[in-house]
């Protein structure tokens, strides 16, 4: 999935300037994995902070290569999402690329939600979309947000999709590296000066580490620390397929299912089961340990060398909350 994110965004940002911003355990293998990118290209965070001091991180190293932030435009994309229609991806990007620039503003793209979904951030713009603008060949138009809701429960989700003025929120950022440190600057300052000395530290070898400032900063997300702050920010709706993949429930929107519903592998035994995600590792390197699931519904299993799942679906978003606990307990190679 990451090289189909390079190739689908290849010809429009040139692979020289794709920066992959990743854990430091993964940064080795990506490198490897990767051998068409630039190695320099991998930047491993000294340590988890989330996407507000990762996008920093990022930015101090857009600023090191290119100079003046005011002249470099930066898109966050993701590895996880499943998007169609790249053709269509690529004209939106570049729309909100534009937008961005020329607005000094920061822009995301909002996905017109298709059901009640529990596990997604929403965007909330002032008027209903219409139901075919996000089908058409033409990029939609631009719009302003009017709020950042966090991952609702199922009935104000429900509401949200009967709107038609909340669109979900794909965690897909542009703007340009000075308007992002502007918004920092105001939202989140002591991460705005940690990226002026992450700057520091990629010029000069005498400066403090980047590992040095990195590790005290906050563990915050940018919805939270800037967007949802921020007065400039704006929505592009998709007009591709899209769908994020980077949970277990997603398995069953994009996996053959049996008379059931359930998704699963060839070992895996099912008796009474219905709407049930088995996933084994083990099952496609062909271990001898099975799984059975009897007179259940709408659960997840997983086992992989790591440890075992077992959750409802509608909690499949909730995952991080037991690597949480497990790296609490001192299970750092948990990621």
């Amino acid at each position: 999935m990451l090289e189909e994110a390079i190739d689908r965004i290849a010809p429009l940002i040139p692979r020289e300037n794709v920066l992959i911003a990743t854990s430091a355990l993964l940064a080795e293998p990506i490198r490897k994995a990767l051998p068409n990118l630039p190695p320099e290209n991998v930047i491993g965070e000294p340590e988890k902070r989330n996407t507000a001091a990762c996008l920093a991180l990022a930015a101090a190293h857009l600023e090191h290569r290119f100079g003046d932030p005011a002249n470099v435009a930066m898109a966050v994309l993701t590895a996880d999402h499943q998007i169609g229609e790249p053709d269509r991806f690529r004209a939106t990007v570049a729309g909100a690329l534009e937008f961005a620039f020329t607005k000094d503003a920061l822009v995301t793209i909002g996905v017109r939600p298709t059901r009640a979904e529990t596990g997604y951030g929403y965007v909330e713009v002032a008027e209903a979309i219409p139901g075919n603008e996000t089908r058409s060949d033409a990029v939609p138009s631009v719009r302003p947000v009017l709020h950042f809701r966090e991952k609702p429960d199922r009935a104000t989700a429900e509401t949200y999709v009967a709107s038609g003025k909340h669109l979900w929120n794909s965690g897909m950022f542009f703007w340009k590296v000075s308007t992002f440190l502007d918004g920092l600057s105001k939202s989140m300052p002591d991460l705005r000066e940690a990226t002026r000395g992450m700057v520091r530290s990629l010029e000069d070898s005498k400066a403090p580490s980047i590992a040095e400032i990195f590790g005290p900063l906050a563990d915050v997300s940018i919805d939270y620390g800037l967007m949802e702050r921020a007065p400039n920010v704006h929505v592009i709706p998709a007009n591709f397929y899209w769908d994020d993949v980077g949970a277990w429930d997603a398995l069953t929107r994009t996996r053959r299912k049996d008379a059931a519903g359930n998704v699963s592998g060839d070992e895996a035994v099912l008796i009474d089961a219905k709407d049930c995600i088995v996933y084994d590792e083990h099952d496609a390197s062909g271990g001898e340990r099975a799984i059975a699931v009897i007179g259940l519904s709408d659960i997840i299993v997983a086992s992989t060398p790591d440890g075992i799942l077992v959750c409802r679906k509608d909690r499949a978003q909730d995952v991080k909350l037991a690597v949480a606990e497990l790296r609490r307990r001192g299970r750092e190679h948990l990621t």
